[in-house]
């Protein structure tokens, strides 16, 4: 349910930019990121650096639609989304605290994040979720100033780069247990061995 509720913003966002305009599909992902924080903070969790973030940035480039430039075309209007998106994951690992951390520290078991490598996979995964949006930019470039690209193709690199990411973010956390168990029984072993 909680990687349902911190991707529904950009799925709706998404889907809205292709029937009504892209300021109220801004401005409705800008409220339902707002609605997640809501939600976070009345069940008593943290304020995330995600959900925030987005919501300023989804707010940000709407302000920017209504009072600067309303003809700003649909690809261009992604690319500073997923620029804004993209800012937000290397500046949450710059700050040393990867936008990812803050969601597994409240699902996992104390002891879980205690684990040295807990914390480097943390890093490893918003790693992840960064090269997924830089390749969301590539694929907005690429629809911006290659002509005659179809536009869909900018669709389908951020279709295909946004699964991926959350395809490792499932299967990386039980590929590191998996590893960290066969290290600490080998350890183990060979401590017996002496």
């Amino acid at each position: 349910m909680t990687i349902f509720l911190i991707l529904a913003p950009y799925g709706v966002y998404a889907a809205l930019m292709m029937v009504v305009s892209a300021t109220l599909s801004l401005a409705v992902a800008a409220a339902l990121c707002l609605a997640v924080v809501a939600l976070d903070v009345v069940q008593g969790r943290s304020v995330k650096i995600l959900g925030l973030g987005s919501a300023i940035v989804f707010a940000a480039v709407a302000a920017y639609l209504q009072l600067i430039d309303p003809r700003m075309s649909h690809s261009a209007v992604r690319l500073a989304v997923d620029c804004g998106i993209f800012a937000l994951s290397l500046g949450s690992m710059l700050l040393r605290v990867p936008f990812t951390l803050q969601y597994a520290i409240e699902v996992v078991p104390p002891e879980t994040a205690a684990i040295p490598g807990f914390l480097r996979a943390n890093y490893v995964i918003t790693g992840a979720w960064a090269l997924s949006t830089l390749l969301m930019i590539v694929g907005n470039l690429m629809t911006l100033y290659v002509p005659g690209l179809p536009y869909w193709t900018g669709l389908a690199i951020a279709f295909a780069a946004r699964n991926s990411a959350l395809y490792f973010t499932r299967w990386y956390p039980e590929y590191r247990k998996t590893k960290d168990i066969a290290a600490q029984t080998a350890a183990a072993m060979s401590g017996q061995g002496s």
